[in-house]
């Protein structure tokens, strides 16, 4: 069973967080899945922009120490206590799609 009190689960917490902010989550056994409702994906399979983001201890040789937030493809967010600075990085990567369709769009 996942813990979904957000004092014992730093995910649990994040989603309140990211939820304030207009994206939906989806608390798993795997991670937490993020999506970007109001931004457009890359093609019919994939309609809109989402992650999972894990939670893991990152190496003190890597920079950190202690426990982080991760998102799919193995890029640390923020520390577990940095909840705002996961929130930006998190909005940030899920809004990139419109900003890369908008710059494509000036271009052609």
């Amino acid at each position: 069973m996942v813990p979904t009190s957000t004092e014992d689960n730093p995910l649990a917490a994040l989603a309140v967080r990211l939820e304030l902010y207009g994206l939906t989550t989806h608390l798993t056994a795997t991670g937490l899945h993020v999506m970007n409702p109001k931004a457009s994906g890359c093609c019919d399979e994939v309609r809109h922009p989402a992650d999972r983001i894990t939670c893991a201890r990152r190496s003190a040789a890597d920079g950190g120490g202690g426990r982080w937030f991760w998102t799919s493809w193995r890029e640390p967010l923020a520390p577990v206590h940095s909840l705002d600075e996961a929130l930006v990085r998190i909005r940030a990567n899920l809004a990139r799609v419109d900003h890369d369709r908008a710059h494509l769009s000036e271009l052609g």
